[in-house]
């Protein structure tokens, strides 16, 4: 299958290399300008990893703050969302034949937001998991494709956590998920919205956290409009 990735970081890097090694074939990405902190566009040693990786294979990059449905080629089958903080519009998603997925560390509809990882060791969750999705107009909250769920391993930071069982889990998820399209099977299954929480990023202030102060018999409150979205 044709795929068009939108990501950043190792993460993004190993889901194309996953996908290449099961014989896909990468028609473009989507990554952040430099890395995080950088400023030297001449040097490529300050270049996002996605787009270091991309240059060498001649695979065509876009910045993923300008990224359009212009900017995704014809023939593309599946676009993949790979630790995007890009919102990927209607246009861009349709030019996708196939389907518009992300991976979020969570299990969703729990945890939605950019922070789940940060907000699952804050809570002092036991349980935790990866969850594909296809993307909507909702952040984070489009039908769910595959999921798995893991034990919080004893002492896990928010870096442990995603580094040695998150991260690997959502490379797995997604080869299996673009497996399953390839051979015409597109799983979508709703997301209850009767369990979902949702976090603000942790840099956000002030901080709110819908589901701590809503009060019994209150009407529930959708934090998720105060969402960035980060598909």
């Amino acid at each position: 299958m044709n795929i068009y990735i939108s990501g950043r970081g190792a993460f993004a890097v190993q889901v194309a290399e996953a996908l290449l090694d099961e014989g896909h074939q990468i028609a473009g990405v989507a990554a952040p300008r430099l890395r995080k902190g950088q400023s030297d566009e001449s040097n490529a040693l300050s270049w996002d990893r996605l787009r270091s990786w991309a240059y060498p294979r001649s695979i065509p990059w876009t910045d993923s703050a300008e990224l359009r449905a212009m900017h995704v080629p014809d023939g593309v089958d599946v676009i993949i969302a790979a630790h995007s903080h890009a919102f990927l519009g209607r246009r861009t998603r349709a030019r996708a034949a196939v389907a518009t997925i992300g991976y979020h560390p969570s299990l969703l509809p729990l945890h939605r937001g950019r922070d789940a990882i940060r907000w699952t060791i804050r809570d002092g969750d036991k349980v935790t998991g990866g969850s594909v999705y296809h993307l909507t107009e909702r952040t984070d909250a489009g039908p769910l494709a595959a999921q798995e769920h893991l034990l919080v391993p004893p002492g896990s930071t928010a870096q442990s956590l995603w580094r040695e069982h998150l991260a690997p889990l959502g490379v797995r998820l997604l080869v299996k998920v673009v497996a399953d399209l390839a051979d015409g099977r597109q799983i979508e299954v709703p997301q209850d919205e009767k369990m979902a929480t949702w976090e603000p990023a942790m840099s956000a202030q002030p901080l709110f956290k819908p589901e701590l102060i809503a009060l019994p018999g209150t009407a529930s409150v959708d934090g998720s409009r105060w969402a960035l979205h980060a598909q």
